[in-house]
């Protein structure tokens, strides 16, 4: 396929070559898979500034992303990419074949750096914020080899979804420090105070009056933030909320049950022994269908059913996708539409 890239993916690519350490904060779906390829292309064999690149991700994003997309975009041709995944086997085959790019998962980094002869100059991290924590062994493993990386990319849609306590760390794994302090406790003196204690026990932190807007002044110059909304020009979402009427007697068996917590039946009751328990016993009624205490369906009613079939009707054959929260919601959806499951990657 033909790569043209938005005027806001070509600003990301030079900021990827243009700086040895970067972050990219990009939403999901603004395309940082193919910028960060398309910059390492470019550096590979336009720049010649770099030979071996090294990508950490989740499993399943070394599996499926990185490949597919390296095999989606034509301009892309020419680099080639090696999974290091599956049993050590399989790792060290995967280590020793000849390519630029090599994808490993981010469990597997301690192993990387304890058992192959570091020789990577270029390394990209998806999912940055899996780096928040200084105490993982992923972290202190990469933190070894850092100093022989010529070049870094940090790239995540959440860099702090714990708080700016976990920046230290995501940014200090990219810039060895330099602009948020080489220690945590240097980093939480300066820019937090004490939140959630007891006694002598800190719990949680919070920031400093200001300590924000310094934080962010520290690090813009190797970050760039994107939000979807302002760079995808998608149509509105239109919400259509349909609502279902249930009969006198299935209401009245839903108010029972929300009266007593029990509904007795000959082979099996539903009952819920706590306010959790029957908000769950609730939830699954207004479906249609509710787990007695032996684990059986105890089918109750097909309104939502009924409802569901006139949209996958009123679709006339476009595409619907349907989620559900219990079990036997989905074998009762795929009996009454045809619905097939998505239940693997493909």
């Amino acid at each position: 396929m033909r790569y043209v890239p938005h005027e806001y993916q070509e600003y990301a690519k030079e900021f990827i070559i243009s700086h040895k350490v970067s972050a990219l904060f990009l939403d999901c779906g603004l395309g940082k898979t193919v910028i960060t390829l398309t910059a390492i292309w470019e550096l590979l064999f336009d720049y010649f500034d770099i030979r071996k690149i090294l990508i950490i991700a989740p499993l399943r994003v070394c599996y499926l992303t990185w490949p597919s997309e390296l095999e989606k975009w034509e301009h892309l041709s020419g680099m080639g990419m090696s999974a290091v995944l599956g049993s050590e086997k399989e790792r060290i085959a995967a280590l020793g074949r000849k390519a630029q790019v090599y994808v490993i998962n981010r469990e597997n980094v301690e192993w990387l750096v304890e058992n192959h002869k570091w020789d990577f100059d270029m390394v990209v991290i998806d999912e940055l914020s899996s780096f928040k924590s200084h105490k993982a062994k992923r972290f202190k493993a990469l933190k070894k080899v850092r100093p022989m990386v010529r070049r870094i990319v940090g790239l995540t849609g959440t860099p702090a979804p714990n708080g700016l306590i976990d920046l230290w760390a995501e940014i200090g794994i990219l810039d060895m420090g330099q602009r948020l302090g080489r220690f945590i406790g240097g980093y939480r003196e300066r820019f937090f105070v004490p939140d959630k204690r007891s006694r002598e026990m800190v719990f949680s932190y919070k920031p400093r009056e200001g300590a924000e807007d310094m934080i962010y002044n520290l690090i813009s110059d190797i970050c760039i933030s994107m939000k979807a909304v302002d760079y995808l020009d998608m149509p509105e979402c239109v919400y259509n909320r349909v609502e279902v009427i249930l009969t006198e007697k299935e209401m009245a068996l839903y108010e029972r049950l929300e009266r007593d917590m029990l509904l007795p039946f000959a082979d099996g009751d539903i009952d819920a022994v706590n306010a959790a328990a029957l908000s769950n016993k609730l939830l699954q009624m207004a479906d249609g269908a509710v787990y007695d205490e032996n684990g059986n369906v105890r089918h109750i009613h097909d309104r939502k059913l009924e409802a569901l079939e006139d949209l996958v009707e009123a679709a006339n054959g476009k595409p619907v996708l349907i989620a559900y929260w219990y079990k036997h919601d989905l074998q009762r959806i795929m009996e009454r539409t045809g619905a097939v499951e998505l239940d693997t990657a493909e």
